[in-house]
């Protein structure tokens, strides 16, 4: 039996969600959804969410989204892949610092050892 909301919520989007991938960023969300249409073809939903305070003093969720179809899949991959190339190769340290700060809490394999 299918559920009505969830039904409802795929046909908004026109999809039946097959894989999704969050990654927290900061202040920032991002939801990668791969969904399937009634063809079983596949697109992607790409989601930014940041938490934001109303004028009410209430938390709003704003968000942004775009969609992928897959005759545009290689193209936006090359066309991603290049502008952080670019970005890479001009601006190295925003990269380095990331790689830091996800580092900076893992333990190694030896330490992991002395916590047991």
């Amino acid at each position: 039996m299918v559920d009505f909301d969830l039904k409802k919520e795929n046909d908004a989007e026109g999809g039946e969600e097959v894989y999704s991938k969050a990654v927290r960023a900061g202040r920032r969300t991002y939801f990668f959804d791969v969904k399937a249409t009634r063809n079983d073809d596949y697109f992607l939903t790409i989601t930014e969410s940041r938490k934001k305070l109303g004028k009410d003093g209430n938390f709003f969720f704003d968000k942004h989204k775009i969609y992928l179809y897959k005759e545009d899949f290689a193209k936006f991959a090359d066309g991603l892949e290049e502008v952080v190339n670019f970005i890479k190769e001009h601006k190295p340290e925003f990269f380095m610092e990331q790689e830091a700060e996800a580092t900076a809490g893992e333990l190694s394999v030896d330490e992991e050892f002395e916590k047991l």
